[in-house]
């Protein structure tokens, strides 16, 4: 069984030891050092149809790199796209959803494919749009978060309220809703004016029993900064 490891506190990285004849998969341009043991291939994980929803569904690449030892067993470094946190998750009991962009890198007995969801969720929610992506099968499962990373159990009657822009993968098994921060403060007029004056906006809500991965700093902020960046970049040429 291959063996995952993060490496490094600050902008960890991934390092997996593979065996002659195991092999991972991980999101395009994730692989930076491999030992020539190793063989690095660009594949259609679960063929055309499930690679093309998953590349307009979650933003992931069309073609994911797979990485094999071939020739003996051998060492590589993954990095994520997102500076940041890396945690690993163990798919077989339980199965994780996954929020847009967080997936850096699993092992082959882990099946990804992208999951409709509601259309209150998908609009609202920004979790991953009208399809988010689920890890269901046996095996290492390996995602991001943007900033350090913190793993909350949910428990039966202890609901948590996350904002959704920290919000990595969570517990299938878990339910989540789109609510309003302070439900208690008054009624939905009072809610919508404590949500617009505290900036938090609409939030998640998880409840049942399961772990939710979340990450300390706000994505959506810092891609949409991103944006900004690149499109300042565009208007200097």
């Amino acid at each position: 069984m291959a063996e995952f490891t993060v490496t490094g506190e600050i902008d960890p990285f991934l390092h997996i030891s593979l065996q002659k004849g195991e092999r991972i998969y991980c999101e395009s341009d994730a692989m930076v050092m491999m030992e020539d043991t190793l063989d690095l291939s660009g594949q259609m994980t679960g063929g055309f149809m499930r690679a093309l929803v998953r590349r307009f569904a979650n933003g992931e690449s069309f073609f994911q790199q797979h990485i094999e030892a071939v020739r003996g067993p051998g060492d590589c470094l993954l990095s994520p796209v997102l500076p940041g946190t890396l945690q690993i998750l163990e798919v077989g009991a339980t199965s994780y959803m996954i929020s847009d962009g967080a997936f850096v890198a699993a092992e082959t007995g882990v099946d990804l494919r992208a999951r409709a969801q509601s259309i209150g969720n998908a609009l609202f929610a920004q979790t991953g749009g009208f399809f988010i992506g689920e890890a269901t099968g046996n095996g290492k499962l390996v995602v991001s978060g943007f900033g350090s990373g913190f793993m909350l159990d949910v428990a039966p009657g202890r609901d948590v309220v996350i904002d959704n822009a920290h919000v990595v993968a969570w517990d299938s098994r878990l339910r989540y809703e789109i609510t309003i921060p302070n439900q208690n403060s008054g009624g939905l007029m009072g809610r919508l004016v404590n949500s617009v004056t505290s900036g938090e906006g609409v939030v998640l809500r998880f409840s049942g029993q399961g772990k939710v991965v979340i990450c300390s700093r706000n994505r959506n902020a810092f891609v949409s900064w991103m944006r900004s960046e690149i499109r300042g970049s565009r208007t200097d040429r």
